[in-house]
């Protein structure tokens, strides 16, 4: 039962047993149970988001990517105008840095509350709220008439601007088996590179037309507007436990009998516990499971790099190179070019592979521990990339050297990301949202404070040492897929948010 329940990726309910949070299988097909009250899909059950159409699965995947594509769009759209505000606001340039930095932070805060609410309440009602709040502060970054109040929306857009980076992908794997949810991903990773890679350029060339700088704010005003219209027309709920409540409720009302029920009805939650579920779910599946914990930490200065390199770009580029700002945005060019290529190695080459191990592991689900081959693959070269960009860095040297290294810096963030996405979500598939969340909010604050003292140091070390200094860093941190390979089948075996029995001995074969 557990195994196949795994295989269909299956939604998981949290129970409370003998004072312990334990995470139990939920039964959300067919009910075989020995309680025949208990509301469950019936097989082919339109109401079950996994059997939505395929077309319609598509789109809610891109409809996904769309909203991490605006939230990390927004993140770096300012960083040209950093100079601007210097002058006009009278900011030194590492406050001007805080436009950048602190919207990432409000990534921070935003999935500790989101990811959770979502597991509560559904995903769609969350989607709405927050997104509409989201473009709300959008326009009071366009009307600011002062520093404070342009880094305060900054940060609050942030926070907003974070649900659908902690349940987008959780939606996903509300809609997508295991054998084909690989490929979805990969198409929805993208979102989170081209985002941040784009930002630049639109701004870039706005700050060369000589616009107001507050064209970026009513631009972005505008696209997290139509992204919310998306949200309330086009996206249903999708969360399986939530659609199986108002299942209940309307047979229930259909019936006259009040003892039809869903599983997550039978969650007798005081107030307080739902906070700590909500607030404190996150923290613990971060600091209690080391699995987490070691994908999450390589994941952040990974994303912290990501980030670090909207500073770095401009010394080696517009200051080294003279480019305008409008060129020097087209220097983040190869970042999107190498994760899509990055998508069409996953999809043509990883994940036909993925699917001939769902074969040979059937009826038992593939251990969580094969996704993480394609980091493995990925690790050495995102390290050589830094190296690339390091010695290509002199003024003496084209700019087509140091500018193609973030080619390959793109094609194995992608891939590396891809993996343990989906290594998070196969592990922590009951959780999914919460653990997405726990690794969203360290993640931000890699990408809140490397900006930070990114300028000073490519200044000090030069651009040479200190981007050698990451690829050694990168380095260091680069065996950590290949211990959790090793060594994640004990370690979930000792987990009670990862619930899968211990693979057969030659399930990683």
């Amino acid at each position: 039962m557990l195994n196949s329940l795994r295989h269909s990726t299956s939604t998981f309910i949290q129970v409370e047993e003998n004072k312990k949070e334990d995470i139990l299988p939920g039964t959300l097909e067919h009910n075989s149970s020995a309680d025949p009250y208990l509301v469950c899909f019936d097989p082919d059950d339109p109401a079950n988001p996994k059997n939505l159409s395929v077309p319609r699965k598509w789109y809610l995947t891109v409809a996904a990517g769309l909203l991490v594509l605006n939230a990390t769009f927004a993140s770096t759209a300012p960083s040209p105008l950093i100079p601007i505000f210097t002058q006009e606001f009278g900011l030194s340039e590492e406050v001007g840095t805080l436009t950048v930095s602190l919207f990432v932070c409000g990534y921070c805060v935003g999935p500790l509350i989101w990811g959770p609410l979502s597991e509560q309440y559904g995903r769609r009602p969350i989607f709405i709220i927050s997104f509409f709040i989201y473009t709300c502060f959008q326009v009071g970054c366009a009307l600011s008439q002062n520093t404070a109040s342009i880094l305060a929306f900054r940060f609050l857009g942030g926070a907003f601007a974070a649900a659908p980076l902690a349940n987008s992908a959780a939606l996903i794997s509300d809609i997508w088996d295991a054998k084909r949810r690989g490929t979805a991903l990969a198409i929805f990773t993208v979102a989170p590179f081209a985002g941040p890679a784009i930002g630049p350029i639109l701004a870039g060339y706005l700050v060369v037309a000589g616009v107001s700088w507050r064209w970026v704010f009513w631009i972005l005003t505008f696209f997290s507007g139509i992204c919310w219209l998306m949200i309330v027309f086009t996206m249903p709920e999708t969360y399986a436990p939530v659609l199986l409540v108002k299942k209940a409720e309307e047979i229930r009302k259909r019936t006259g009998d009040e003892k039809y029920h869903a599983a997550m009805e039978l969650q007798h939650l005081s107030f307080a516990q739902r906070i700590e579920s909500i607030l404190a779910r996150p923290f613990k599946i971060l600091f209690t499971e080391p699995m987490m914990f070691a994908v999450t930490l390589y994941m952040s200065f990974v994303y912290g790099c990501l980030y670090l390199l909207f500073e770095a770009y401009p010394v080696v580029f517009t200051q080294g190179h003279n480019l305008n700002a409008g060129v020097s945005g087209l220097m983040f060019l190869p970042l999107p070019v190498g994760g899509s290529i990055a998508v069409a190695t996953y999809i043509f080459f990883f994940n036909p592979s993925y699917e001939r191990k769902v074969k040979e592991c059937a009826p038992n689900p593939v251990p969580p521990e094969y996704r993480l081959r394609v980091a493995m693959i990925a690790a050495p070269p995102f390290a050589i990339s830094f190296f690339w960009f390091a010695w290509t860095s002199y003024s003496s040297i084209s700019i087509w050297a140091p500018m193609m290294s973030g080619a390959l810096l793109g094609w194995s963030i992608c891939l590396k990301f891809l993996s343990q996405f989906n290594y998070i979500i196969d592990s922590y598939l009951s959780v999914a949202a919460s653990a997405l969340a726990a690794n969203t909010v360290v993640r931000s604050l890699f990408g809140a404070a490397f900006p930070l003292f990114a300028t000073q140091m490519y200044d000090r070390l030069g651009p040479q040492w200190a981007s050698t200094l990451l690829g050694f860093i990168a380095l260091i941190l680069m065996p950590t897929p290949f211990v959790l390979s090793k060594y994640g089948p004990i370690l979930r075996i000792k987990s009670k948010y990862a619930p899968s029995r211990p693979p057969p001995s030659n399930s990683l074969a």
